[in-house]
């Protein structure tokens, strides 16, 4: 069997072997609906569409998402299990794979269990599904883009602790990134070709784009690269760490 294969399936199954990722799930599920039908004024709006259930995804994912990624290297390297991992005949690369995406596809579970909140936009009005498909897509983009970082994170230290702070202080930079507030500081000492690339790297403008219907493959391509940046990083701060 393809050992990336087996390895994913393993850790997905590791999951579900405690009751943390079935708290995750009920916590996901409360805050998406309660964000959307209340916070996020469903019924005022009068509108058949999920804005208000997307527009809060980049701020349930900062603190949701490192608390799923902060297992990933902290734990092995605290239990020295990830000397024994790195002894089977698997290459870097699939280890890193694998365990990215066992975590991307549990996050992903999580998000397709939010179904039952598509099934009353319909049951209520007429929503455009197209873009509401595209919002899915967008928020499990972004999903990745923040298990990448908090994985890399991950493997810089053995306490799950820091690197769940360290993971949501990164994931935040990447969010602030395409606030006015932010550009307005570098306006003031930068050229503009910089501030662009500052506003570039914001996961928020990328997300909001596509969950509006919009599936730009620049969008697209950011979110890849910055998912393959982060997992090479990580590869790399293993390779270094293992000796430790």
């Amino acid at each position: 069997m393809n050992p990336t294969l087996t390895l994913f399936k393993r850790e997905l199954s590791s999951y579900f072997a405690t009751p943390v990722a079935y708290v995750f799930i009920v916590i996901f599920l409360l805050l998406s609906g309660s964000f959307t039908f209340y916070l996020g004024g469903f019924y005022e709006r009068g509108q058949a569409d999920l804005e208000p259930f997307f527009q809060y995804h980049p701020w349930l994912y900062l603190f949701l998402v490192p608390a799923v990624a902060m297992r990933l290297w902290a734990d092995e390297r605290k239990s020295g299990t990830i000397e024994l991992l790195l002894t089977l005949p698997v290459t870097m690369w699939q280890t890193v794979v694998a365990k990215f995406l066992a975590a991307w596809s549990f996050v992903g579970l999580a998000l397709l269990l939010t179904f039952p909140i598509w099934i009353t936009v319909n049951y209520l009005g007429e929503p455009d599904n197209g873009v509401i498909l595209t919002g899915y897509l967008g928020s499990l983009l972004m999903a990745g883009g923040f298990l990448a970082i908090g994985a890399c994170l991950s493997a810089t230290t053995r306490s799950q602790v820091i690197a769940f702070i360290l993971s949501v202080v990164v994931c935040f930079l990447f969010l602030l990134a395409g606030f006015p507030l932010v550009l307005d500081v570098f306006r003031a000492v930068a050229p503009q070709s910089l501030v662009d690339a500052i506003a570039g790297l914001s996961f928020l403008s990328h997300f909001n784009a596509i969950s509006q219907g919009v599936v730009d493959l620049r969008d697209l391509l950011y979110f890849l690269l910055v998912i393959g940046f982060w997992l090479y990083a990580n590869a790399v701060v293993i390779d270094l760490k293992k000796a430790d």
